[in-house]
């Protein structure tokens, strides 16, 4: 979702202001509108969308002062200079400075609309390539925190990439251990770098009226022992990412509040009435299949819709083996600069085993199992005194594999079968051995 692009105008004189505002409104090019260059300044932010348009003469700070300030910030942010009749010097100096263009008043609207959209479509190209910096820079950062070449993995971090700096809330669904905080924590890495505002909270952690001051913050007496104000994770969270982990436990009531959030974009304290704005990325995670539990009426339908505009769902383990041996080196490194002690050898029996498991605790399993190899207890973590015969780790994968697609056929044992290959008869008959119906 791209942000459309707007004029930051800076004018002092109301007339002047009005009509430059009106005519770029008119021409379809969003505006806002200040008074002094004071203001303005506050309102840039990094990457600032769009362009800067000023009178040289302002009160307060100049707009050549102004002009100056933003190539320090943005040496690439156009600054179109607006000059009084007569002030030529005024206009080359603020050339030599950086400026994009000058225009001497009096001008016409439509003169003042055409250098406004050629200032735009060369922001717009900017930030574009800046963008695609960003995202070939991060990419490779993106493979060394989310490992993996299986295509689930490869697809989650497309889905990454492309939705990172989007202002649009997320929903990551996996089982416990798959690393939805860790989607999370690049979503925001990606899309505010080096920013540290960002916010995680366990929705199952705590009871539920702790839950509402933890959120949402209170006033100072708004329950008993309520003794000072306290700022939410929310209102904390403005400006960054707040992740909201086990989303399937939050309460009815707190749920609600939480869309109106997601809606309105505002908040109130306990014990005050004043609407907070609050701007800020949610990224829930949920290990529950939502959908399913909001048509069981255990989770509220309208929340679930308007979270699940992004999805991202992360595959356990069991279903991208071919990712368990770069997984597994990874933390075996770790776990050794951690414990300092020297990496343990990955055998290929290792290897064999940690690839028959089905680790229901996914990747913190298998992170586990990787530190009690480099402390010399991995045998008791990755089945050494147990390892399958080549027929159990057969069988496991078949099982495994027969699983998976009658889950994904819906019970259906015609259609597995013809997904299989497979006579019916047999596919009957391995289902009843593996327990499966």
């Amino acid at each position: 979702m791209k942000m459309p692009l707007q004029v930051l105008l800076v004018e002092d004189d109301p007339n002047v202001r009005l009509g430059c505002e009106q005519a770029l409104q008119l021409a379809g090019i969003p505006v806002v509108a200040t008074a002094s260059a004071e203001e303005a300044e506050r309102r840039l932010t990094p990457d600032f969308p769009g362009i800067i348009v000023t009178d040289m003469r302002l009160p307060g700070m100049s707009g050549m002062d102004l002009l100056c300030r933003v190539r320090d910030k943005d040496a690439d942010l156009p600054v179109i200079i607006i000059t009084g009749h007569g002030d030529v010097t005024l206009a080359v100096e603020a050339m030599r400075n950086g400026a994009y263009d000058f225009m001497q008043k009096p001008f016409s609207i439509d003169d003042l609309v055409d250098v406004v959209r050629r200032a735009l479509e060369k922001r717009e190209l900017v930030l574009e390539v800046e963008s695609l910096r960003r995202r070939l820079d991060y990419r490779d950062d993106l493979e060394a925190r989310l490992i993996g070449r299986s295509p689930q993995m490869q697809k989650v971090r497309r889905l990454i990439l492309d939705v990172a700096t989007a202002a649009v809330d997320v929903l990551i669904v996996g089982e416990t251990g798959t690393g939805k905080e860790m989607v999370a924590r690049c979503l925001h890495d990606l899309a505010r770098p080096g920013q540290e505002n960002y916010v995680a909270i366990n929705c199952g952690g705590m009871a539920d009226n702790l839950l509402d001051s933890e959120l949402f913050g209170h006033e100072q007496g708004a329950f008993t022992g309520a003794q000072k104000r306290r700022i939410g994770k929310i209102e904390y969270a403005s400006g960054g990412t707040l992740f909201l982990d086990e989303l399937e436990s939050m309460p009815m009531n707190m749920q609600i509040k939480l869309l109106r959030v997601l809606q309105e974009r505002v908040i109130e304290r306990l014990g005050s009435n004043q609407l907070i704005p609050v701007n800020c990325r949610v990224v829930a995670a949920s290990k529950e299949d939502l959908k399913v539990w909001s048509e069981q009426g255990k989770f509220r339908a309208d929340l679930y819709y308007r979270l699940n505009v992004v999805r991202i769902e992360l595959p356990p383990l069991r279903e991208r083996r071919e990712d368990i041996p770069a997984l597994y080196d990874s933390f075996l490194l770790q776990a050794a600069k951690r414990y300092n002690r020297p990496p343990p050898p990955l055998t290929p029996e290792t290897l064999r085993r940690l690839m028959a498991q089905d680790w229901p605790g996914n990747i913190r399993e298998l992170r586990n199992a990787a530190d009690c190899h480099v402390l010399g207890i991995g045998g008791q973590v990755i089945g050494a005194s147990e390892a399958p015969s080549l027929t159990e780790a057969v069988e496991n994968y078949e099982r495994l594999l027969i699983d998976d697609e009658f889950s994904r056929q819906q019970g259906n044992i015609q259609r597995t079968a013809d997904a299989l290959r497979i006579a019916r008869t047999t596919l009957h008959d391995k289902l009843k051995k593996y327990g499966l119906i």
